[in-house]
């Protein structure tokens, strides 16, 4: 990897670490902001979804705009926007005796402003390099990056929950500021992105083209980066309450409790990230053993009620998860040429943040009966993207080219 390039990455890398930090660290706090406003589980989970339905709808239109004007002049305006957001919920928190719907409109903004951030770190990692063993191992620290604020997240909101409920709410502004500072002076936009775009009928006309050459595959990992996120964040979310509820963890305690798991997955992306170089047969096995490994691990949970056991399980279900994200990540954006690459790679991020809004709501209403049946849940939804994986991922075994067709199998109608 270019050394000059290496200060670009780790600029870059702070965007979903931040992005991550502002929605992964209430998920420890949810609890006490519950308790704090006398709002119901399902009310509370609606301080992630929010964020997230939000950026669903934006992304498709962060990532056009970035193929258009470029990434930098996407992502920093963007990540304006979510620290103006995180002001908001900190100030409503601070200062009105009835603050959830001001809370709400605060995540609304971040919503908005991580849509324009995140998703077009990956495509920006794709322009900057033009070998597919840089761009893997590039994703991969972006994804370890992303990860590591999963980590971080229960900890620092747990830790910060401590001493004031709301004051998780105010560091999201500060994590956004050294972001921007740091985008802002140390990556270098690629010269590609200076030239003319095409017009936007021609853009148009070659996407539908690339959809349309590629749908099967396509399909399959919007479909599997959703699932994954669903899991994820309604285990997240479920662990947050069971720990409290049942196990009587809470504080910094509950914030290291959860983040074994992210350890997991964290490591895992990071070592995947650096292994897979450009092979997409080893990329489409990792994913499909990585999430077969996720759904096996989830369901032998509900052979037991310790906690020991609990935690064992979900860092094997860390390291499963962590295999299968990065390879997503390389697939979608080494098998898509650059014009159409931060519009196709938008769709593939509005899909996480799917998984990602519909997970806590539904893990609540699926919590009020049999806990089980929050693995069973899983374990069924996560067989499914492993079928996908392995039916609808089906790259050539020749890596000689670069291009679409050749990495990939055409869909059969």
């Amino acid at each position: 990897m270019e050394s000059k390039k290496k200060w670009d990455l780790v600029a870059l890398a702070s965007i979903p670490l931040v992005m991550t930090l502002g929605n992964s660290m209430l998920i420890p706090v949810l609890p006490s902001i519950e308790k704090e406003l006398h709002i119901s589980a399902f009310r509370v989970s609606m301080i992630i979804t929010v964020y997230s339905v939000v950026a669903i709808l934006l992304i498709p239109i962060a990532g056009y705009l970035s193929d258009r004007i470029g990434r930098k002049k996407v992502i920093i305006p963007s990540l304006v926007i979510a620290g103006i957001g995180g002001l908001v919920t900190g100030w409503a928190s601070w200062q009105l005796a009835h603050p959830y719907y001001i809370i709400l409109v605060g995540r609304l903004l971040q919503g908005i402003g991580s849509a324009g951030a995140a998703p077009v770190v990956m495509p920006l990692v794709g322009d900057m390099f033009k070998d597919e063993k840089e761009v893997s191992a590039g994703l991969g620290l972006i994804e370890t990056s992303n990860t590591f604020g999963k980590v971080m997240s229960p900890i620092i909101g747990a830790a910060l929950a401590t001493w004031i409920w709301h004051l998780p709410f105010w560091f999201i502004p500060i994590f956004c500021a050294i972001s921007i500072v740091l985008v802002g002076f140390l990556v270098k936009s690629p010269q590609k992105e200076s030239k003319e775009p095409p017009p936007f009928k021609t853009f148009i006309s070659n996407f539908k083209k690339t959809f349309k050459n590629n749908t099967r595959w396509l399909l399959a990992i919007f479909f599997i980066g959703g699932i994954v996120m669903f899991v994820l964040f309604g285990v997240l979310f479920y662990l947050s309450t069971t720990l409290e509820e049942r196990y009587h963890i809470n504080g910094i305690k509950k914030g290291l409790v959860l983040a074994v798991p992210l350890v997991a997955l964290s490591l895992s992306s990071y070592i995947a990230g650096k292994k897979i170089g450009q092979n997409k047969q080893v990329m489409k096995w990792l994913i499909f053993s990585g999430i077969l490994l996720l759904a096996i691990s989830l369901v032998s949970v509900t052979f037991t009620e310790g906690l020991y056991f609990l935690l064992g399980i979900l860092f094997i279900s860390g390291v499963g998860l962590g295999a299968a994200l990065p390879c997503l990540d390389a697939l979608i954006t080494e098998g898509i040429e650059k014009e159409e690459r931060g519009t196709i790679t938008s769709l593939y991020s509005s899909m996480r943040f799917v998984g990602v809004a519909l997970g806590p709501p539904i893990y609540a209403i699926i919590m009020k009966g049999d806990h089980a049946m929050v693995f069973y849940t899983s374990s069924g939804i996560s067989i499914v993207a492993a079928c996908l994986a392995f039916f609808a991922i089906k790259p050539e075994k020749s890596e000689k080219s670069d291009t679409t067709k050749k990495a990939f199998k055409p869909a059969v109608h």
